[in-house]
């Protein structure tokens, strides 16, 4: 068992080796632009909910 464990962990650190890891002017980019593209769809998203209660209010309960 303890022959397992150490097999895998030896493992686990060979591959972490190969993983090529973003720069951290890349990672801050990537971090922005998720940022950038939530807000925009929580405007948009945001802006259909406005019209369509306004619509709902104006035109159906009157």
């Amino acid at each position: 068992m303890l022959n397992k464990v150490k097999t895998f962990l030896k493992d686990a650190r060979a591959e972490l080796m190969k993983v090529n890891w973003p720069t951290k002017q890349q990672t801050m980019n990537y971090t922005l632009a998720v940022i950038g593209i939530s807000i925009a769809v929580s405007l948009f998203l945001g802006g259909l909910d406005f019209i369509f209660e306004y619509l709902l209010k104006t035109f159906i309960l009157k």
